[in-house]
């Protein structure tokens, strides 16, 4: 079915292209052959015209000059004139009495006596100048062309001279050249038709190759790969559409892997709550245990409440709802505010958290405090979390020109390179164990983006990662 429907996709797409291509060409063939048509007749009849129009003229010219000395000598002279021409294989030669009757001609046992009642005969007697007529003969039915010319007489016409020639080899000349140029016409149309087939089957079809497998990956077949033979536009459009589908593939499944790590990281902190619950509510209402309990329902319901807002930033950020409130912000105070904070939190589990504040004092600058604060956080939690077994963390805070610049360093295995690129991205978690959501880094760089900053990380010289955070100090 799906093969029938990009059968007929490409079909479609050739149709319309050959209407599109050949449509004009075949339209411009038709007038040229037309206007060759047109030409090429008028250029045979025309010869054909100019030539007898001239014979008749230098004839009768010589005839009434020489010949006219008196009427009574006009039959034996005109019968004189026709004996004696040379040409009665190509033309016949008529004379015309004053009543349109052929007095005689070259062929006079066959047309003598008759009437053959053209204009040019007309034209000749009455308007005394020279007629012209093609047609059909009235006579014998055939395909001629005529040229009367008038003949004086003490100042009147009285008669013509008359010259017929049969258009029969003309206009089969004329049929060939016409048919030569149908012909010629007929092989430029096919040499165009065949190289836009090549055209259709080199470009088009890929298209709709290509047009059908965006179609089935938007369809859910993520990650299928096209097979690319070409080296022009076709094989950059192919790439395009492959590196497409690889990275929605690697999106979809990094996607299901957050939704699968966000589900068992919610479950974890709700069944220690209400495991914890149920233990409190059917115990023995121990203080120790009661502390030790409602301790760890408020522990887990802080992480609890800590992934959930970091998925409500996500999804402001998502949408484009995620803003700051931007205030002059003391970013020294919030950062040793941070440092001191964690300094007993990390204390208890092993880890020294130095800080070097430096001498100087940094005035405020352009900032939303919380997101600040939510930023150091988050980055001295992910430091304790990945670099913990190093039990060390260095943090600084200093003043570089127009800028302020924040460092946390720490001493655990590191980030291997090939993950460096992608630690900043939404979902992405690498090869790291730890717990969390793989969001928290992409809001923190949206939140430095936003203040227009720099949020790197890095593998540090001697071992460990660093994070550096570079925020403008003035508007």
């Amino acid at each position: 079915m799906e093969a029938k429907k990009k059968k007929i996709r490409i079909r479609g797409l050739r149709k319309r292209w050959l209407i599109n291509a050949i449509g004009p060409i075949l339209v411009v063939a038709l007038l040229g052959v037309a206007v060759f048509s047109v030409s090429i007749a008028n250029y045979y009849y025309g010869g054909m015209r100019s030539g007898l129009e001239a014979k008749a003229r230098e004839a009768t010219g010589a005839f009434n000059t020489y010949a006219m000395n008196s009427y009574n000598e006009f039959y034996q002279t005109a019968y004189s004139y026709t004996e004696t021409f040379e040409d009665k294989d190509k033309l016949e030669l008529q004379f015309i009495g004053s009543n349109g009757r052929i007095l005689v001609s070259t062929l006079s046992g066959v047309t003598s006596g008759l009437s053959p009642g053209t204009v040019d005969i007309s034209e000749a007697l009455t308007q005394n100048e020279i007629g012209y007529y093609m047609g059909e003969d009235p006579a014998t039915g055939q395909s001629i062309m005529a040229v009367s010319a008038p003949l004086e007489f003490d100042g009147r016409v009285v008669g013509c001279m008359r010259y017929v020639t049969a258009m029969d080899r003309v206009n089969r000349q004329l049929l060939i050249s016409i048919l030569v140029a149908v012909l010629v016409a007929l092989v430029a149309l096919a040499m165009v038709y065949f190289s836009n087939m090549v055209f259709i089957n080199n470009v088009v079809a890929p298209v709709a190759e290509v047009t059908e497998t965006a179609k089935r990956i938007s369809g859910g077949s993520y990650g299928i790969q096209l097979e690319n033979h070409y080296q022009d536009e076709i094989g950059e459009l192919i790439d395009s559409i492959n590196d497409m589908s690889t990275k929605i593939g690697q999106s979809e499944k990094v996607k299901s892997e957050f939704i699968s790590s966000v589900s068992h990281e919610l479950r974890t902190p709700l069944t220690a709550i209400n495991g914890w619950g149920e233990t409190l509510l059917e115990g023995d209402e121990d203080p120790e245990e009661l502390r030790r309990g409602v301790g760890i329902i408020l522990k887990e319901s802080k992480r609890l409440t800590s992934m959930v807002e970091e998925l409500l930033d996500f999804s402001r950020m998502e949408d484009g709802r995620f803003t700051l409130r931007v205030e002059q912000a003391d970013i020294q105070a919030e950062f040793e505010d941070t440092i001191f904070t964690y300094q007993a939190l990390l204390r208890q589990e092993g880890i020294t958290l130095n800080y070097d504040g430096g001498d100087q004092v940094i005035d405020p600058i352009p900032g939303d405090p919380e997101r600040l604060k939510q930023v150091f956080c988050n980055v001295l939690d992910n430091a304790a979390k990945h670099g913990g077994s190093g039990k060390r963390i260095d943090t600084a805070i200093r003043k570089e020109q127009s800028v302020v610049v924040l460092t946390v360093r720490d001493y655990g295995p590191g980030i291997p390179e090939e993950e460096l690129p992608f630690v900043k991205q939404k979902f992405y978690k690498g090869s790291s164990k730890a717990r969390g959501s793989g969001i928290g880094l992409a809001v923190c760089d949206e939140i430095i983006r936003l203040h227009n900053g720099e949020f790197s990380i890095d593998n540090a010289a001697g071992g460990g990662a660093i994070v550096t955070i570079v925020l403008p100090a003035e508007e």
